[in-house]
């Protein structure tokens, strides 16, 4: 899922020692094992008051941490563009995690076998976390690795959930509180790569299409995006029939690993992990068929060695898309074309750190937080609106091994920008 040689932490200005060499994906499951004892003390409710007293109704920010066994809290300040670290605020593995926009709960993936996803509930005034349940979603654990995504659709009344360990997309529906019910369906992919970490099906990201009616599956093992059709009322998903119609194969060895919707609903952008490269895809959401209009590579033209992309994003508007790239350790924003949804490379930056591995957009859409693992920060770039381009304020926070943000608007922010 993401394994990546680690370029040395003083190529960034990231804080921390990690050490030299990225763990392997079997010390990971052993580390999110082990037990909480040898683990960071958490920080109280009444601590993490007291710290952000000058900053209480500021956003939060929930940092997932590779194979640290931690969740970790910011509050961040919208206005001034300022945030202020919280510690750890759940001793818990966490590959992903994800908040829900309405309600005070934050949801966090595990690596362990079983695909476990736990809930939290949000202290907004403090930022303390306080776990309201767990659920499995493997119906028999198997595998390595983990859960690689999980999120709620645009009605967020379903969990969508990938499975990395297994090869499954897996559904679970969430009430009006954010509580999570019962596996409501689990969707095996087929396949293999040539690269000897597509052993088998891995699937990396599962998103709902903008009529609903289907859903799309980068699996990074298969090379492919699998078409599921999705049932909005039972929250299930389900293979695709007529048999030759329920999927889209990538180039060998290309290690699909993000999907984005153009907010006019007939793009989607596919962002191939082992490739480092953006295919830009036609959708026609009557048949679920997808179909191919171009190709660009967020590599460097000078670029050497690893090449791994990691994270993709689009503007509210559908006119920017923003990736990362760990091989090159930079952030790239493509132009969206409007009529036909093709990317021109429009600016191309460091990403404050080593190791990229992830980013999110904030709901106002003027700031980014970009996870930076190997160095241990996230760092913090301005958006431009107009021209999406992308600025480095300078300002991070210290977090060890950051793989994912997660964003906790304050009340009467704008809705969420990732789709």
């Amino acid at each position: 899922m993401n394994e990546l040689p680690r370029t040395s932490p003083s190529a960034g200005r990231g804080v921390g020692s990690p050490p030299s060499g990225r763990p392997s994906r079997r010390a990971v499951l052993a580390a999110a094992t082990a037990s909480a004892a040898t683990a960071l003390p958490l920080l109280s409710a009444a601590t993490a008051a007291a710290s952000t007293a000058p900053d209480r109704h500021g956003d939060l920010l929930y940092i997932g941490t590779w194979g640290q066994n931690q969740v970790h809290a910011v509050r961040f300040d919208p206005v001034h563009g300022t945030m202020a670290s919280l510690g750890a605020v759940a001793e818990v593995s966490s590959n992903w995690v994800a908040a829900h926009p309405d309600r005070p709960v934050l949801y966090v993936a595990g690596g362990e076998q079983g695909g476990l996803v736990r809930t939290f509930r949000i202290d907004d005034a403090s930022g303390a976390l306080s776990r309201t349940g767990e659920i499995a979603t493997e119906a028999v654990p198997g595998g390595s690795g983990g859960l690689s995504y999980i999120g709620l659709n645009a009605d967020a009344d379903t969990l969508l959930v990938a499975d990395f360990a297994t090869g499954c997309a897996a559904t679970v529906p969430a009430g009006r509180d954010g509580g999570l019910g019962a596996v409501a369906s689990s969707v095996q992919d087929t396949g293999s790569g040539p690269n000897p970490r597509q052993d088998g099906p891995h699937t990396h990201h599962v998103v709902i299409d903008p009529s609903r009616r289907f859903a799309l599956v980068a699996d990074f093992g298969a090379d492919r995006v699998f078409v599921r059709d999705h049932d909005r009322a039972s929250h299930r998903l389900s293979a695709r029939t007529p048999a030759g119609r329920g999927s889209w194969v990538t180039a060998p060895g290309s290690g699909p690993r993000r999907l984005v919707f153009h907010p006019g609903g007939r793009t989607v952008y596919l962002l191939n992990e082992l490739t480092a490269d953006i295919q830009i895809l036609g959708w026609d959401a009557r048949t679920g068929v997808l179909t191919p209009r171009g190709l660009v590579t967020t590599n460097a033209p000078d670029h050497t060695g690893a090449t791994s992309g990691a994270e993709l994003a689009i503007s509210r508007d559908g006119r920017h898309v923003y990736t990362s790239n760990r091989g090159d350790n930079t952030l790239v924003v493509f132009s969206a074309d409007p009529g036909t949804g093709l990317l021109t490379e429009a600016q191309r930056l460091p990403c404050g750190g080593v190791t990229p591995w992830s980013f999110s957009l904030h709901p106002g859409g003027r700031w980014l937080f970009v996870a930076n693992e190997a160095s241990s920060t996230v760092d913090l770039f301005r958006v431009d609106p107009g021209s999406g381009r992308l600025t480095d304020t300078g300002t991070s926070v210290a977090v060890p091994h950051p793989d994912c943000v997660a964003v906790r608007a304050s009340r009467g922010a704008a809705g969420p920008t990732r789709l």
